[in-house]
């Protein structure tokens, strides 16, 4: 397909937040501004599409947001959106400003939204994969990741302080929906005593023994990292069960939930992100269309938005069996 001329592009961000979509979206700006093209800001992901909260961008808008977390065009999910007509009314909206094509910061719920836009309008449309979660196929990060594991290892390690000082067990929760990726590296990054992980079902009774083992070993403090999602239950289901087991454990429970979502993002979240942004302009002005914008290798690539969403991205088995090494 010979490429379109763009003269406008919309940018939005949908979705749960993350560290990252503010450097995103200003590096699509920046990126746009550099190739003589209009930006606009769809505030409030596709809602602000259908209500038409939509804004030309000037380079004042995007000044000191590098640097913040959460995203200054707001997020949010459109139960409108997903009928035809609510997409219609987005279309028309689109129309009004001459916007030609998209860029769309979020995960896979956002991603499956610009491909159907194209598919029903043939809006030319990048996603970049904005989600703390890490479960995109097509790039080996996703922004946000990197920034919601150091969150998670900072928090647990204050949680070890307290643990240590009072021969306690802990059970912290980490965020990442079905996906183990902040679970397993919090757990590699923070000495955890055991992981558990939707992908990966651990018996009670296995967790009990390693338990047992490691007060028998003398350990000062034990930690155990429990994704949400998990087959077992969450964080405070497991620390019940276990606390039958092990009554003469004290037994706390932390659940991080979205303070993994905000704060500064991470030099590595800042850096992916900008480039990622700037990939995404070019990648319209070349007429790649309908895909995201990832980075694997530390090259750029664009994989179809169907195959980004589908295919399931698994966390690294040897990444696994690192954890369990270093928790004996």
């Amino acid at each position: 397909m010979e490429p379109k001329t763009i003269k406008k592009i919309g940018v939005l961000t949908s979705g749960g937040d993350a560290p990252g979509m503010n450097a995103a979206i200003r590096a699509v700006v920046r990126a746009g501004f550099y190739y003589n093209l209009e930006m606009y800001g769809i505030y409030r992901g596709y809602e602000g599409m259908i209500n038409d909260d939509i804004k030309k961008l000037e380079s004042k808008n995007i000044a000191h947001v590098l640097e913040r977390g959460g995203t200054f065009l707001k997020s949010a999910r459109s139960a409108e959106f997903r009928t035809p007509e609510g997409r219609q009314k987005a279309f028309d909206n689109l129309k009004k400003h001459g916007i030609d094509a998209l860029v769309v910061i979020g995960g896979d719920g956002s991603l499956t939204g610009a491909h159907l836009f194209y598919q029903e309008f043939g809006i030319p449309a990048i996603g970049l994969p904005g989600t703390i979660d890490n479960d995109l196929s097509g790039t080996d990060s996703t922004i946000g990741f990197d920034t919601a594991c150091n969150t998670a290892i900072q928090a647990i390690d204050k949680i070890r302080d307290t643990a240590t000082s009072h021969d306690r067990l802990f059970f912290v929760e980490v965020m990442g929906r079905d996906a183990g990726f902040i679970a397993i590296n919090a757990g590699i990054g923070s000495a955890a005593a055991a992981t558990l992980i939707p992908e990966k079902k651990m018996p009670i009774e296995k967790l009990v023994e390693r338990l047992k083992a490691r007060k028998k070993a003398m350990k000062q403090s034990n930690i155990v990292i429990v994704a949400e999602g998990g087959k077992s239950g969450g964080a405070t289901e497991i620390a019940e069960k276990i606390k039958k087991q092990l009554p003469s454990y004290d037994i706390k429970v932390t659940i991080l939930g979205h303070l993994q979502r905000g704060g500064s993002p991470s030099s590595f979240d800042r850096v992916l992100a900008s480039k990622l942004g700037v990939a995404a302009v070019e990648g319209l002005m070349q007429g790649k269309y309908d895909v995201m914008a990832g980075i694997i290798n530390n090259k750029i690539v664009f994989t179809p938005i169907t195959k980004a969403i589908v295919d399931d991205k698994e966390v690294d088995e040897d990444d696994f069996r690192i954890a369990k090494i270093l928790s004996t």
